[in-house]
């Protein structure tokens, strides 16, 4: 489904990427960890065009090359939905506006309205908080918001940055059993994350980063097992 090969990414004279190279399967629930600096928010920032891969990479895409398609297009015409670190909602818009707008380059207009409920159905904090601005929610329920605005906005593939980051341990859970019924509903999942056990309990096969190189890869469970992973990256 997606084919990244020789991916180099570059801002000014400092290179972040240094030709990394990985696949995700249709269905898969795929992880990047590492730690802060190695590179994971460029690798999702590349596959979705908001930033340049340089010259010779390759970001392959159920047969089309990625490497300076549309960012827009991106979303609308492909299906890859992008959970930023941050979140980046609109905080002066109320939660339902939030989830319309996700849905702007969309004309199934029923399928919308199913989308919409699903989301409701997963994520009830957000139904019973709809008509409230979003910038009102706490830290957990913008995660929710925004995890549905990319549900809602591109189903094929979702990529992930960080979204454990900043939550309480059980609304953290809760956001990752989301998740999971997300990819049960058909969509693949990409997820760079710090909290390496989390990322890799929850995920089907990882990757490791350093220093913009990949390391070390794996199922999840020979990577949790791995010596130089627990003691990198699980308290030994």
């Amino acid at each position: 489904m997606l084919s990244v090969k020789n991916l180099r990414v570059s801002y000014g004279k400092i290179t972040a990427l240094h030709g990394i190279s990985f696949n995700i399967q249709k269905g898969e629930i795929v992880c990047i960890i590492g730690a802060n600096g190695a590179g994971k928010t460029t690798t999702l920032r590349a596959i979705s065009s908001m930033v340049k891969a340089d010259a010779g990479s390759e970001i392959i895409y159920n047969g089309k090359n990625l490497v300076n398609y549309p960012a827009d297009k991106i979303v609308s015409e492909l299906g890859i939905s992008h959970v930023p670190e941050g979140r980046h909602i609109f905080g002066n818009l109320t939660v339902k506006e939030n989830l319309v707008l996700s849905a702007f380059a969309r004309k199934d207009r029923a399928a919308i309205q199913d989308d919409m409920a699903w989301v409701f159905s997963v994520f009830p904090r957000l139904e019973e908080r709809k008509w409230q601005k979003a910038e009102t929610l706490s830290g957990g329920e913008q995660q929710m918001l925004a995890v549905g605005r990319a549900f809602i906005s591109g189903r094929e593939i979702m990529l992930l940055d960080e979204p454990s980051m900043g939550l309480a341990p059980l609304l953290m859970m809760d956001m990752f059993d989301a998740l999971k019924k997300i990819n049960e509903e058909g969509t693949t999942i990409l997820l760079v994350e710090q909290n390496a056990r989390l990322a890799l309990k929850f995920a089907q096969r990882g990757y490791v980063l350093e220093s913009g190189q990949i390391v070390l890869e794996g199922d999840s469970a020979e990577l949790l097992a791995n010596p130089a992973v627990k003691e990198a990256y699980l308290g030994g």
